[in-house]
């Protein structure tokens, strides 16, 4: 395949991933932070597209939302919905390709290896979302406490988001051969 080629297909790889973690956003049960299918299109993204496009197919959503498309969750978008309360968990999303290639090198290409650089990105997306979500919650509304936040923007997604961890690592299994 020729390099003209080469780019051809990542860019339309990017922007179905991209897409596809657009309609993840839209199944959607409205909380505090609300509970979405995008981390399982943030997540299936990297698995089967690798660190750089993966980030690349995040960046493109995160942009497609930030120029106004309806992209985020509860049809949301603008540069408020980035840098609103939730928004911390979005860009943390950019950080999950580099922890999921850095497992991936020390441990091999194996599911398992997969799976832990995924918990470890979304303990990071946790860590990082939390503290945004407390840091603009505090100037919106007032302080925050640690569990407080953490029983509003954690504690009820971590089995869920285990799940979707999973079903994101079955998946790309399924599927690496076609895509890489």
């Amino acid at each position: 395949m020729s390099a003209a080629a080469h780019k051809t297909r990542d860019l339309v790889l990017i922007s179905l991933f991209a897409a596809l973690i657009a309609v993840c956003a839209w199944i959607a049960i409205p909380t505090t932070v609300p509970f979405t299918m995008q981390t399982f299109g943030v997540f299936f993204a990297f698995g089967v597209l690798g660190c750089r496009r993966g980030t690349l197919a995040v960046l493109v959503y995160l942009l497609l939302g930030a120029v106004g498309l309806p992209v985020f969750s509860g049809g949301n978008a603008g540069l408020g919905a980035i840098f609103g309360a939730t928004g911390g968990y979005m860009v943390s999303w950019l950080l999950m390709g580099p922890i999921l290639w850095a497992a991936e090198r020390a441990f091999g290409k194996k599911t398992w290896a997969s799976v832990l650089g995924m918990i470890a990105g979304l303990a990071v997306c946790y860590a990082l979302g939390t503290v945004w979500f407390m840091a603009v919650y505090a100037r919106q509304t007032g302080p925050v406490g640690l569990w407080t936040a953490l029983w509003w923007c954690v504690i009820p997604f971590i089995l869920p988001d285990l799940f979707k961890i999973g079903l994101a690592a079955v998946l790309c299994r399924r599927l690496s051969g076609f895509v890489r």
